[in-house]
């Protein structure tokens, strides 16, 4: 490809709506342009890579054996009702109508489109397993979309779905997708981290996340330096040791805490330590109010506290509703006199005695609290948010904590959507069975995204040679001179056979070129100049760190093919 014919818009500056290197990045190198918030073109540049990425995942999916469907990107909501997440899924999911006022939506997922194909093609246990992926657009109307193609409103994903005869079945194919998906990722030359994860909206009994470690990243992982245990903080449980003691349950008595409200404030006021409280905080789940209890040293898990509940969406309560529900204005909050909403508390709180808690009263509090005598609780459960420093669940290490982004999730969905859309089949003796299912998706644009985070400098992108737009970038830094521009169309059309190749012909300064070549990071920069016309030599630079190299036009096509090699045997799986 001529530069002076590719539409690669690059910019000097940084735009001003870009928070984070990749989006950064992918703007000022002309990889991508907003439309409107949360959507965006990819431009050829781009395009060349995202399409990189998923020849990738297409052939290690191919090679795991997944077969590839291409469904319609609308979807026709009475699948959604059959499931019953077209009235749980919340906002995210775009409902809308067609002229004859037939209620659809835009896929965010497609558990419930191939769910549906199943159901239509199948009637034996001969005809599975099967396992059936798509690489297509998803939108999900995202309330505060950012971070460019990291989190945009339509997206596109590698989503599989697998339907197995039994749960031996789905954990043979749940395997096979965690090593395609390791084998994915490094050949588009990411390090991840595969972590136990929530599974959310989806539903199911298992899953797990790949994630790629990023300061940026929105999710917190921790890991256990000792025993290699590591989860996101959504799913992560700690080693917490609560015993029961014999003690003197003391009378309750109300103090006057004015204006103090934070445990931290309290704490000094009373004179004692965190875990002496119970902290009290109102929630809205799926618009009914409960309230949710833990140790004062401890802070809520909200996703922990949903699953608890059941809940398909849980927020924090407003000053208006805890008014309502306490009697008093934020921070005096307890469960000692509430009434009429359903008390969750963290197993934390089991064993407590003699404790602090709000007292439902402004300005007030109440020492000497204890369980069953002065209040009952309906849901124990696990609520705690685990963090940096809290004891491994399986050896007892205290745990590391970093950030990072999702780029792949892996579940095991059991039978959420064969049972709800009846899906079934025969089974060898004749009887009506239903498969289980498993869902595996990818973030191709998001993937490309995160390799730009885990490798970038100050001038611009570090191209894995695997998913690079092009391989090489040739640099007649003079167009006039005839000798160095013979050159550098016989490099062009020579290495063209073997390689992709960029051939930078616009009448620009040296610097100029020097400067995008870094930034939009091509592998390989090959510079024809004054070395040549003088020694006969070519400037050969590896955008990857190394110092530029001198080298004889007859031996470039062998010294490139050494680069060549090495830097895509990195990647390979």
């Amino acid at each position: 490809m001529r530069y002076s014919r590719l539409l690669l818009p690059t910019l000097r500056e940084e735009p001003k709506d870009a928070e984070i290197k990749s989006h950064i990045l992918m703007i000022r190198a002309g990889l991508i342009r907003k439309t409107s918030a949360g959507l965006y073109t990819f431009m050829p540049l781009g395009l060349r890579s995202l399409r990189k990425v998923m020849d990738i995942i297409r052939d290690e999916m191919d090679k795991a054996g997944a077969q590839e469907l291409l469904p319609p990107f609308v979807t026709p909501a009475e699948l959604w009702k059959e499931s019953g997440r077209f009235f749980a899924y919340g906002k995210e999911l775009l409902r809308f109508k067609d002229r004859h006022n037939v209620d659809l939506i835009l896929g965010p997922t497609h558990e419930e489109t191939f769910t549906s194909i199943v159901r239509e093609n199948i009637q034996s246990y001969r005809d599975l397993p099967l396992n059936l992926y798509q690489i297509n657009l998803k939108f999900r109307d995202e309330i505060r979309p950012r971070f460019g193609v990291m989190r945009a409103r339509e997206f596109i994903m590698k989503d599989a779905y697998s339907f197995d005869i039994d749960e031996a079945g789905l954990e043979t194919n749940y395997q096979a997708m965690r090593k395609a998906y390791r084998k994915i990722f490094k050949r588009c030359g990411l390090e991840v981290d595969p972590v136990q994860a929530d599974t959310g909206a989806m539903g199911g009994s298992a899953s797990e996340e790949f994630m790629v470690a990023s300061e940026v990243g929105e999710e917190e992982i921790v890991k256990c330096p000792e025993c290699g245990y590591i989860a996101n903080t959504e799913r992560a449980v700690a080693f917490r040791e609560f015993v029961a003691s014999e003690v003197t349950l003391n009378p309750v008595e109300e103090v006057a805490t004015p204006d103090v409200r934070t445990i931290e404030e309290l704490t000094v006021f009373f004179k004692t330590q965190p875990d002496k409280f119970i902290k009290s905080i109102v929630y809205i789940a799926d618009s009914k109010p409960i309230l949710a209890i833990i140790r004062g040293d401890l802070e809520i898990n909200e996703v922990k506290l949903k699953n608890a509940i059941g809940a398909a969406e849980i927020e924090l309560a407003d000053d208006e509703t805890i008014l309502k529900v306490t009697g008093a204005p934020v921070g005096f909050a307890g469960p000692s006199g509430i009434s009429g909403v359903k008390i969750i508390a963290d197993d934390s709180v089991k064993y407590m005695s003699n404790v602090i808690t709000g007292a439902n009263k402004k300005d007030t509090h109440i020492i000497n609290v204890n369980i069953e005598r002065d209040f009952k609780v309906d849901i124990f459960a696990d609520i705690s948010l685990v963090k940096e420093g809290d004891a491994c669940p399986e050896c007892k290490t205290p745990l590391s904590a970093y950030r990072g982004i999702e780029v792949g999730h892996i579940f095991k969905l059991g039978y959420k959507y064969t049972k709800s859309m009846n899906v079934t089949f025969q089974d060898e003796n004749g009887e009506d069975r239903h498969p289980v299912m498993g869902c595996y998706g990818i973030g191709v644009g998001r993937t490309l995204a995160s390799v730009i985070e885990q490798s970038h400098d100050k001038d611009g992108i570090i191209w894995p040679m695997s998913i690079a737009p092009y391989h090489i970038i040739i640099v007649p830094v003079n167009i006039s001179d005839e000798k160095i521009m013979n050159e550098a169309e016989r490099l062009y059309k020579e290495l063209g056979k073997n390689y992709e190749v960029l051939l930078d012909d616009r009448d620009e300064r040296a610097g100029v070129k020097f400067k995008d070549a870094d930034l939009i990071g091509i592998p390989i920069r090959l510079t024809v100049g004054k070395s040549f016309v003088n020694d006969n030599k070519l400037e050969l630079k590896a955008r990857k760190g190394s110092e530029a190299e001198l080298v004889s036009p007859d031996l470039i096509d062998s010294r490139i093919g050494e680069i060549y090699a090495k830097e895509m045997g990195e990647y390979s799986a």
